[in-house]
């Protein structure tokens, strides 16, 4: 696993990319493992603080709860559509999974706990330039950066 710096260090262009997608919009959704195993997806907001991608939970949320038990978890931009007539400037989507690591309260308000992301891979979906294909950025700590086209 890896702190946002370590990807920031290993894949500056792809860390990017993907921070201002994330950035783009306050809301984007969690993926958590509730109790029996199925999946949970929840709104949430991230933030990046000192090359470390940081989130919360409110107290009492079921999604803290996934993530004291089980802190795998997957994050997701917000999506929105490639402009219609334009798609090649649409940015695309971001994606970050790995492990949360719980930090402490939050200090509040709102109260909380808060959580860093240990991450485990960032993938970033877009078009290629001609916005023929799809383009598919990923990396983890283990394989580095991998691009993939699909026409």
């Amino acid at each position: 696993m890896a702190t946002w710096k370590d990807v920031e260090d290993a894949a500056p262009e792809l860390a990017a990319r993907a921070r201002r997608i994330l950035d783009a919009h306050k809301h984007k959704t969690v993926a958590t493992l509730r109790a029996d195993g199925a999946p949970r997806i929840s709104g949430i907001e991230c933030t990046f603080i000192d090359g470390e991608l940081t989130f919360g939970s409110m107290p009492g949320a079921r999604k803290g709860a996934d993530l004291h038990r089980d802190a795998r978890f997957a994050l997701h931009s917000a999506s929105v559509d490639p402009p219609e007539g334009d798609e090649a400037v649409w940015p695309g989507d971001a994606k970050v999974a790995g492990r949360a690591v719980y930090v402490g309260q939050l200090a509040g308000p709102p109260d909380g706990d808060l959580f860093r992301a240990d991450v485990g891979e960032v993938v970033v979906t877009r078009l290629t330039e001609d916005a023929t294909a799809l383009l598919i950025e990923t990396w983890t700590p283990g394989r580095g950066l991998r691009r993939i086209e699909r026409a």
